[in-house]
């Protein structure tokens, strides 16, 4: 019997399911993995078709969530914990040879075990350390500790979540949104020059940083991050057909698991875009699985539906972002912010278009 984990809440399944009943995540397969022994036969009427199997507590799963106050592999003094999910946690650190303030992003030992997952997280690392952008988040060092914990060390950014944001203050007029997408445009664009695509762009990956002209928009986390031109040795990281990505921000071809490419990252952004202007998601769904279909057979809702104040004009720019076909999408990054630009007024125009050079 197949086995089946969940990223994101890190519990496994045993049967058919492909999404986690707990949080709509969709389930990896563990390859090899071994089945849970037989349950005593039951009658029909009460026979599960899947079971949990609650992961067992072990030392090194202690250790890697509990490390704050402690040095990190003699190099970096860990002072609390920013964050965590199911595939990694987060802490504030200090590097002892420079005093320097990092983030580090320990993998989950449970998940360290699993080849694919250790593979991955190397090539976020060889990637991100190829970007070089003020709006996107780069990666400093991949380590390894001696008792086998494998963290990414990362500029420690002082700010705001763009979720956090929206939660405080709520939807945004497009004088404070357009800006930081367009910067978020600008980061992805370079990204995508180097031929890599994010594959989980949401408000949690996107930091506002306080800066003197204004907020900073950065791209974070480019821990689902494909190498367009993928190699065999890529390619076998999606041979079972594992979709990876966030579901409610998944382009209709990332749910369909097809190649991507630039575009479907344009597709992301215009959803979190819509949730800035309105704090509402573009497709509606009881779950995270009835939302993934509504973007396969159905049209997004259209912005002025929620915020008939806002112009014509931009509705229609996020209307063409999601749209579900790729090709009747803007071609990469950097058109969709030049369309954001167009629906501001000239004096705004001119300050941002340099941003996008």
């Amino acid at each position: 019997m197949s086995v089946r984990r969940c990223p994101r809440c890190g519990s496994t399944f045993e049967g058919d399911a492909r999404f986690c009943p707990k949080d709509g995540s969709p389930l990896i397969e563990v390859a090899g993995a071994p089945a849970a022994p037989a349950a005593p036969a039951a009658p029909a009427a009460k026979t599960s078709t899947r079971k949990a199997v609650t992961p067992k507590a072990s030392p090194a799963l202690d250790r890697a969530g509990t490390l704050s106050n402690q040095v990190l592999d003699a190099r970096y003094q860990v002072q609390r914990k920013l964050g965590e999910g199911g595939m990694s946690y987060v802490y504030e650190a200090r590097e002892l040879s420079s005093g320097e303030s990092v983030a580090i992003k320990v993998l989950s030992p449970k998940l360290g075990a699993d080849h694919s997952s250790v593979e991955r997280l190397r090539r976020e690392a060889g990637l991100a350390m190829r970007l070089d952008h003020p709006n996107v988040c780069r990666i400093l060092r991949l380590g390894e500790t001696e008792d086998g914990l494998i963290y990414l060390v990362m500029p420690y950014l002082k700010g705001e979540l763009l979720s956090d944001r929206e939660v405080r203050l709520g939807p945004m007029s497009p004088d404070v949104a357009v800006p930081l997408l367009v910067q978020a445009c600008a980061g992805l664009h370079h990204a995508h020059q180097l031929h890599i695509v994010h594959r989980d762009l949401k408000p949690e990956n996107i930091m506002l940083v306080p800066d003197p002209s204004g907020d900073r928009a950065v791209v974070m986390d480019f821990g689902l991050a494909k190498e367009n031109r993928a190699g065999s040795g890529l390619a076998k990281l999606t041979a079972t057909g594992i979709i990876l990505g966030t579901p409610e921000f998944m382009s209709p071809e990332q749910i369909r698991g097809k190649p991507l490419d630039a575009r479907s990252d344009v597709y992301a952004l215009g959803i979190v875009a819509f949730e800035m202007f309105t704090g509402k998601l573009p497709f509606q769904g009881r779950n995270a699985q009835e939302m993934m279909i509504a973007r396969l057979r159905g049209q997004p809702i259209p912005l002025r539906q929620y915020r008939p104040d806002l112009p014509a004009k931009l509705e229609k720019v996020l209307m063409q972002s999601m749209e579900s076909n790729p090709d009747s999408r803007y071609p990469d990054a950097r058109q969709f912010g030049l369309a954001l630009l167009e629906t501001l007024d000239a004096v705004r125009q001119a300050a941002l278009r340099p941003i996008l050079q």
